[in-house]
C-alpha cells in the first residue's frame, strides 16, 4: 500500500556566518523555525526503476533530485545492490523552489520516513539522521522539526524551547536565488563595511535569545536584488513585528501574533506583484504528528 508523509518548510529566524571551513562549506549558526505550509511526498510501490512524479514544472525527476539521493541511500543501507527500484515517488509541490524555505530537504527527509515504513527497514533515529546529514546541510533539521539551532554546515541540530504560535506572512518574488549564488555573494563582499545591523525583537513570551531576526545573507543578495529590501519594508508597513529574508532567499517572511493581522497583511500586498501566502509555525509535537508517514489508498 502506497504510503505519503506531509514535507514542512522552514523559515530561519536567525542566520549568521561565521567563516569558511576547511571542507570550503560555510560554517552557520542558525535558528530553523519550522512552519505548516508542506509539499506532500508519497510512494507508490510498484515493479521496475525508481521514478519521481511532480505536479510542478522544473522540478529535477532523476538524481539531481534530492528524492532520488535519499530512496538511494535507504537502499544501500539495507544492503541492496544496484539503483533503488520498485518504487513510484510523487511529488505534491506547494514550496516555492529556490525560496530559501528547504523545499527539496524537506522532501528528501520525508522520503526517508516514508519509505522506512514502505520498506520496513529496521533503522535507529541517530541512522536515520547521520543518512540526513549526507544529503544536505538542513536535512537532519526536518527529522524532527519545531525551534532548533543550527549549527556547522547547519546539519549539527540542536532543539530549541519551541516558539509560541505565530502566523507567518511568505512574500515570494518572481526570482530565485540559487545557494551557490547566495555564498559566492556574501564571499565577494565579505569584506565590505555593511554597516550596523539592527536586531528585531521576536514577538511574544519566548526564552530563547538565539535569535535576533539578523540574517548576513540578505544584505549581499539584496545588493543584486533590491526588490528584497521593498519587501522586507511591506511587511513592516502592513504591521509585520519583525521581518526578515529565509535562508538564502528569495522568500521574505514577516512575523504576527494575531491570525487577522496576519490574514489583513495578505489582503494588503496581494497586489504587489508578489506572491503572497499565509502560514503559521509549528512546534516540535505538531509537526511530530504531521509528519508521521501514514499508508493512503487512491
Amino acid at each position: 500500500m502506497p504510503v505519503a508523509a506531509r514535507a514542512h518548510a522552514k523559515i530561519n529566524l536567525d542566520l549568521r556566518v561565521l567563516g569558511t571551513r576547511v571542507d570550503g562549506f560555510h560554517e552557520l549558526r542558525t535558528v530553523f523555525q519550522a512552519v505548516a505550509l508542506h509539499d506532500t511526498v508519497t510512494c507508490v510501490p510498484r515493479e521496475g526503476p525508481l521514478a519521481i512524479e511532480c505536479d510542478v514544472a522544473g522540478v529535477p525527476l532523476d538524481h539531481g533530485n534530492l528524492v532520488w539521493r535519499a530512496a538511494d541511500v535507504l537502499w544501500r543501507s539495507i544492503r541492496r545492490l544496484g539503483a533503488p527500484r520498485d518504487v513510484l515517488i510523487r511529488l505534491d509541490k506547494r514550496i516555492p523552489l529556490q525560496a530559501g524555505l528547504g523545499g527539496g530537504s524537506a522532501d528528501a527527509a520525508a522520503t526517508l520516513l516514508a519509505l522506512t515504513r514502505l520498506w520496513r527497514v529496521p533503522v535507529r533515529a541517530s541512522q536515520l539522521t547521520d543518512s540526513a546529514a549526507t544529503l544536505g546541510a538542513d536535512v537532519p533539521f526536518f527529522l524532527s522539526g519545531g525551534t532548533a539551532l543550527g549549527l556547522g554546515r547547519g546539519d549539527e541540530v540542536y532543539p530549541l524551547a519551541d516558539l509560541p504560535r505565530h502566523w507567518i506572512v511568505l512574500v515570494i518574488p518572481g526570482f530565485g536565488v540559487s545557494s551557490a549564488d547566495a555564498y559566492k555573494w556574501y564571499d565577494q563582499e565579505r569584506d565590505l563595511d555593511r554597516g550596523p545591523r539592527e536586531p528585531q525583537h521576536v514577538p511574544g513570551p519566548w526564552p530563547s535569545r538565539a535569535a535576533q531576526m539578523i540574517n548576513d545573507l540578505e544584505a549581499p543578495i539584496a545588493r543584486h536584488h533590491p526588490e528584497i529590501d521593498q519587501m522586507k519594508l511591506a511587511l513592516r508597513r502592513a504591521g509585520a513585528l519583525a521581518a526578515a529574508m529565509s535562508g538564502s532567499g528569495s522568500t521574505v517572511f514577516g512575523l504576527f501574533q494575531r491570525r487577522k493581522d496576519a490574514v489583513t497583511a495578505v489582503t494588503r500586498l496581494s497586489g504587489a506583484g508578489w506572491r503572497v501566502m499565509l502560514t503559521e509555525s509549528l512546534d516540535r509535537s505538531a509537526y511530530t504528528r504531521s509528519q508521521r508517514p501514514r499508508a493512503v489508498r487512491f
